[in-house]
């Protein structure tokens, strides 16, 4: 059976380390229906305020306990508004003594958070689990691999989506996204940090040993630089054969003062100098190959050889790279078992947004698949049928994909145009001889003849 969730309610505390005018959960709540596609009787949680935090919480009826049987939580979100910055996504309270939904902030216990989030470019999917230490009793974060699809339709195009994750006893995960698998791998392997510290760690008080050599490849100390070798040789000499250009104005100067400059009116030359006129192209050169003093161009010195370098060879002292010994990890412990983590009592929502409108619905939190699923399916299945109903034919989603990208009516005149294009091409030729055959010997072809009698 699923478990059931009570009312619920918000939360009245405030965000710890935060400025006093921001730290306040006002963000506000309300029940209504969907703004788009919706359905008739249907009302969902719907976070309202932009820029405000937001914190309200539900009670179960009955702490869920993780031992022999799986989780499934599922629930719907829809960015009616879109989403700029913020998250969607629930957390499950772990349970306790202390738990007062009144004060639930973003420090409140949780065993699970999971869900929808993005920020800029960045679009998340969270799966996280909070594991207790056995040594020590430390409670550390182990954050799921990212799913490996593109995300970023699910947070724009305005529609219900239904977020379903799957945790099993034998510590495998899935997770869904509208029932398709988005993401899948194991507790024990996919996680990161990893549940399980290594066996073993570096020697914090190992060092390498001054003489340790590490270097693979040293320069021969037996090579000797040629006696030809010039290091001094320039990589850049003239063209021995270059020719100075027929025209070439020598006593032209390349650039001249602006005859049309004049001194401006505030110019102080006690200030600022003697004024000169700027430079301008001589316009002597426009018809000539250059002017000025020629110079042959430069090109590659073909004794250049630059620095003299001994030719590596290996090194017989190679020692290879050097790492500290092992010893063992004083912190090592090994948890088989992380599906067994703290036992939760709530489902919360505690979220910033700069998008107000997230749409919340459906919330079910079970041990059976297919429970899950028929709850889907008579929930977020029946909201697919009414937005699929109310989508527009596929000639006006051509035409309002072409109202934000006017280019794809070229896309559309090319691909309609093209084809009937090629087809009179190609017939126009074959119509124009049969009609010149008819007006050349006053009579009709054969084939049309046979037609018509056939016709007749």
């Amino acid at each position: 059976m699923p478990v059931c969730l009570f009312s619920w309610q918000v939360s009245k505390t405030m965000k710890e380390d935060a400025d006093e005018d921001i730290a306040k959960y006002d963000g506000k709540w309300e029940v209504e229906p969907l703004k788009e596609n919706k359905v008739p009787g249907d009302l969902g949680l719907v976070l309202k305020s932009r820029a405000k935090h937001h914190a309200i919480a539900a009670l179960l009826n009955r702490p869920f306990v993780f031992k022999d049987k799986p989780l499934i939580v599922q629930y719907e979100v829809n960015f009616q508004s879109g989403i700029d910055c913020g998250g969607a996504y629930i957390k499950l309270l772990s349970d306790s003594k202390d738990l007062d939904l009144e004060q639930f902030h973003d420090r409140t216990p949780y065993s699970i958070m999971f869900g929808p989030d993005k920020c800029g470019e960045d679009y998340k999917l969270h799966f996280i689990f909070r594991h207790k230490n056995p040594l020590n009793g430390d409670v550390e974060e182990k954050h799921a691999k990212r799913p490996d699809v593109d995300l970023k339709k699910i947070y724009t195009d305005k529609k219900t989506h239904l977020y379903t994750l799957v945790l099993n006893p034998d510590n495998s995960y899935e997770v869904f996204v509208d029932q398709s698998s988005v993401s899948r791998g194991s507790l024990l392997t996919d996680v990161v940090p990893p549940v399980n510290p290594p066996k073993e760690i570096d020697d914090p008080k190992d060092s390498k040993p001054e003489d340790w050599d590490e270097r693979a490849k040293i320069p021969d100390p037996e090579a000797v630089k040629p006696d030809d070798w010039d290091e001094d040789a320039p990589a850049k000499v003239p063209d021995p054969d270059a020719v100075k250009p027929d025209g070439w104005l020598d006593d032209e100067p390349e650039f001249v003062s602006d005859p049309t400059a004049e001194k401006p009116d505030d110019w102080d030359e006690e200030m600022d100098g003697e004024w000169e006129a700027p430079q301008v192209p001589n316009p002597a050169c426009s018809s000539a190959p250059g002017c000025g003093e020629w110079k042959p161009p430069m090109i590659n010195n073909p004794q250049y050889k630059g620095k003299w370098k001994a030719p590596l060879i290996d090194n017989p002292n190679y020692q290879g790279v050097w790492s500290p010994r092992k010893i063992a990890n004083p912190d090592y412990f090994e948890d088989l078992h992380p599906f067994r983590m703290e036992s939760f009592r709530a489902v919360g929502l505690e979220l910033w947004s700069m998008t107000s409108d997230i749409y919340f619905d459906n919330f079910i939190i079970t041990s059976e698949k297919e429970v899950a699923d028929r709850w889907a399916a008579d929930s977020w299945g029946l909201k697919k049928l009414v937005a699929s109903a109310n989508e527009p034919g596929v000639l006006s989603q051509l035409a309002l994909a072409a109202e934000e990208r006017p280019w794809l009516w070229v896309v559309y005149i090319l691909t309609v145009g093209l084809p009937i294009g090629l087809a009179v091409l190609f017939c126009w030729p074959k119509m124009k001889d049969a009609d010149e055959g008819i007006q050349s010997t006053g009579e009709e072809p054969k084939a049309v003849r046979k037609r018509r009698v056939r016709k007749d």
